[in-house]
């Protein structure tokens, strides 16, 4: 590894952090690579790896000063939340990692990364990318989560049918793949600066076309049918979600619609140097969990 010293990951208990810290032992000393999480008891087992863990709370600045000490690059992990709370966190973090020294800092964004999106989350990601401007920056603007595809399924294999809102092609893309090429540009010097090309798989897929996929993959037809947005909504909020909860979920199927989702292209195969995991994979490995 050219130049860089310690590499923080935050997050490095969960899904997508976690991944990306197996794929970065790959490639880097264990010594080299520490991360930041809420609870040090969650992450024994990187410790036992030879990582370094300290505690590092978005919500607890000084905790972050801790957990970044001596770090040439960070990499944040974009957080669940939604709104100004999401940003507020993400730019501690930020502010964080250029006190302590980082010479980059690296943010797990989305291709749909933009202030007018019709998804909340992607108005935060939006936000939290031009705060990262003025220093030396990489924003993975990673397609949308393939793992989010089994949550939107609700009752598909028992009854035959997928319903849910209309929508529009997305860049359904996988956790390891996307872990795979952060880990990568985290070993690379600054591979890509400011925000990354789209990095998703290289075909997007409507709701349709998973319903095609289901049906070959179990045997059984499995139908697409259209319901309203306020009936989905509706059946949401009967099944105890809060109503605010489901109008931000409605923002996918509407931004969807609107093809904010369906940009793709070569760069994540290109980074990986091979294909891309497709959905049908994905789907395939979920149906046997």
């Amino acid at each position: 590894m050219k130049g860089w010293t310690m590499i923080i990951i935050t997050g490095g208990t969960g899904k997508l952090g976690s991944a990306i810290v197996d794929r970065l032992l790959d490639r880097v000393p264990a010594a080299e690579v520490g991360v930041s999480v809420r609870d040090p008891a969650r992450a024994v087992g990187l410790a036992a790896r030879g990582v370094r863990v300290r505690r590092g709370d978005f919500a607890d600045p000084a905790s972050l000063a801790t957990a970044f000490e001596g770090a040439a690059q960070v990499l944040v992990v974009s957080t669940d939340e939604t709104g100004p709370e999401a940003v507020i966190h993400h730019v501690a973090a930020i502010e964080a990692a250029r006190s302590a020294g980082a010479k980059r800092v690296l943010y797990t964004s989305h291709q749909a990364a933009a202030a007018g999106s019709l998804f909340a989350p992607m108005a935060d990601h939006a936000a939290t990318e031009r705060r990262l401007e003025g220093a030396p920056f990489t924003a993975l603007r990673n397609g949308f989560y393939a793992a989010t595809v089994p949550l939107l399924l609700g009752g598909a294999l028992e009854t035959g049918e997928l319903a849910a809102p209309a929508d529009g092609p997305v860049s359904w893309t996988a956790h390891a793949d996307l872990a795979e090429a952060a880990a990568i540009l985290l070993a690379s010097d600054g591979r890509f600066e400011g925000p990354t090309p789209p990095l998703t798989a290289p075909v997007a897929l409507d709701l349709e076309e998973v319903a095609a996929l289901l049906t070959d993959l179990t045997g059984r037809p499995i139908r697409r049918v259209v319901m309203s947005d306020d009936a989905w909504a509706a059946g949401l909020t009967d099944h105890g979600v809060p109503a605010a909860r489901a109008e931000l979920l409605l923002g996918m199927f509407r931004a969807a619609r609107r093809g904010e989702f369906a940009a793709v292209g070569p760069d994540l195969e290109t980074l990986l140097g091979r294909p891309a995991t497709s959905l049908r994979t994905v789907l395939a490995e979920a149906l046997t969990h």
